[in-house]
């Protein structure tokens, strides 16, 4: 499926993807395999841009307000006569037309929240965890604890992680020379994501700027893909892609009683009446 531009808004990944494993130190100790089937195996662009949207939307406090025509201060009274003067009519000074007056049709305190789907914003999450590892934006790190609290524990850690290289110019002597640079995860913005709430890391990583660290049951589209990078323990990898338990239906011979819609008015009074007797008949 293609939009009107001619770009594909759906795709369907089925090739094994790899990872990297590496340690708190930044070596590398091996890879893992991933199947794109665990995430859905697909990717639908517009379902993305729409569940991003609706994040972003949430966040707006609506707070912004302004003054009509009839709340500023000022006389409604007419400022000179209509005819007589060679002037142009004219009306009251709180006009919109004039400077003081008020806003004609500005913004006033509203709500912008709203939601979709909750099978579409747990798909969108999905197809945003794929895009990660397509991307080759996701590292594995073995055993990754912290005894206590030390941000500078977390720093060196994210420091000792390289992600590539990028060329520097500078000046030497006058002469403009280009050095390379190896690029770590403290120098773009990163997701740590634990397989549960670990008091350590969340400490650790919630000071350092560009970083932001969350249990894999709560991620979501948004903070998926705000941030550039995605550092994933082993045992959340293995929660993300282990199958989740679906709720049994309930059994046919069972009966759930239900619970009579009660109306309103002199009807709904007829109602209660009826359904406070019957018991006693029974």
């Amino acid at each position: 499926m293609a939009d009107a531009n001619g770009s594909v808004l759906i795709r369907e990944f089925t090739e094994t993807l790899t990872v990297p494993v590496v340690n708190k130190t930044g070596a590398s100790v091996g890879s893992i395999t991933v199947d794109p089937k665990d995430f859905g195996g697909k990717i639908n662009r517009q379902l993305l841009h729409d569940v991003v949207l609706m994040y972003l939307a949430n966040q707006r406090a609506g707070t912004h307000s302004t003054l009509r025509r009839g709340q500023v201060a000022g006389s409604t009274k007419k400022l000179f006569r209509q005819k007589g003067t060679g002037n142009a009519r004219v009306g009251g000074k709180r006009t919109n037309k004039r400077r003081g007056g008020g806003t004609a049709k500005g913004p006033k305190p509203r709500d912008y929240e709203y939601h979709l789907p909750k099978k579409a914003v747990r798909i969108a999450t999905r197809m945003a965890l794929l895009s990660k590892f397509i991307d080759g934006e996701v590292i594995i790190v073995d055993e990754f604890t912290m005894a206590a609290p030390k941000s500078k524990e977390m720093v060196g850690v994210l420091k000792s992680i390289k992600i590539g290289k990028k060329t520097v110019s500078k000046l030497e002597n006058g002469e403009k020379k280009d050095i390379e640079k190896d690029v770590s995860l403290l120098d773009t913005t990163l997701l740590i994501g634990t397989a549960t709430y670990d008091e350590n890391i969340y400490k650790s990583g919630r000071n350092l700027e560009g970083v932001k660290v969350l249990p894999a049951n709560e991620f979501n589209a948004y903070m998926l893909l705000k941030h550039k990078r995605l550092l994933l323990t082993k045992t959340a990898l293995e929660w993300l892609t282990a199958p989740k338990p679906v709720a049994e239906p309930a059994s046919p011979n069972v009966t759930v009683a239900e619970t009579p819609r009660i109306r309103l008015g002199r009807a709904g009074r007829i109602q209660k009446r009826k359904l406070k007797a019957a018991p006693a008949a029974a």
